[in-house]
């Protein structure tokens, strides 16, 4: 149990995917203009990273791997993500109109993002269990989460706060995102500690 809650801790705080894997940078920035707009992706990217890492495990333990046919592993675990994304899309058109609207084209681009793709990819390549995938993909979603909400409330006091002309718009949204970033390195450390 302890080393289930080290992979999600880590995986939400010091192995975050965006602040420190660099991974989802475009719906990070795209999508954190508003708070509502960042819910919603959060919760459809981590809905996304934890129903393809479960589905993708199996298939590359139990189909890929004992055939020789890892270099497929991309591929398909790509076009699982795209079967997710397109369940989530059709979702989200039909029950939350106005969430649709607001992610625009940023919620097919869930297809693409490298952060889904680098969870399922390091699931395997890390070797973990089924249950441990589930656990870092869960984990890997709540960090994307908890990022992209605490940047677009950094967001919304920057957009509304007075600065130089300068640094209005892009400038001060990626100073803002590196700030962001720099915060999360305080937790590097914290989680092994804890539960030690």
């Amino acid at each position: 149990m302890k080393e289930l809650m080290v992979i999600l801790f880590s995986a939400i705080l010091t192995q975050n995917f965006v602040l420190s894997k660099f991974m989802g940078i475009c719906p990070f920035l795209g999508v954190s203009k508003k708070m509502n707009s960042a819910v919603g992706m959060s919760a459809a990217v981590t809905f996304v990273m934890v129903a393809a890492s479960a589905i993708t495990w199996p298939i590359y333990t139990y189909l890929l791997a004992p055939f020789s046919l890892e270099y497929l592993s991309k591929v398909v675990f790509i076009l699982i993500i795209a079967l997710f994304v397109q369940l989530v899309e059709i979702l989200i058109k039909k029950y939350a109109k106005s969430l649709y609207n607001a992610l625009g084209v940023y919620l097919p681009l869930i297809t693409t993002n490298c952060a889904v793709l680098g969870v399922t990819i390091l699931n395997v390549e890390d070797q973990l269990t089924f249950l441990q995938a589930v656990i870092n993909a869960l984990g890997g979603g709540l960090g994307f989460a908890l990022a992209l909400v605490i940047f677009a409330g950094v967001r919304e006091r920057v957009d509304a706060a007075d600065v130089p002309k300068a640094f209005k718009g892009i400038p001060s949204t990626l100073v803002a995102a590196s700030i962001v970033s720099m915060s999360f390195l305080g937790f590097n450390g914290i989680v092994e500690a804890i539960f030690q």
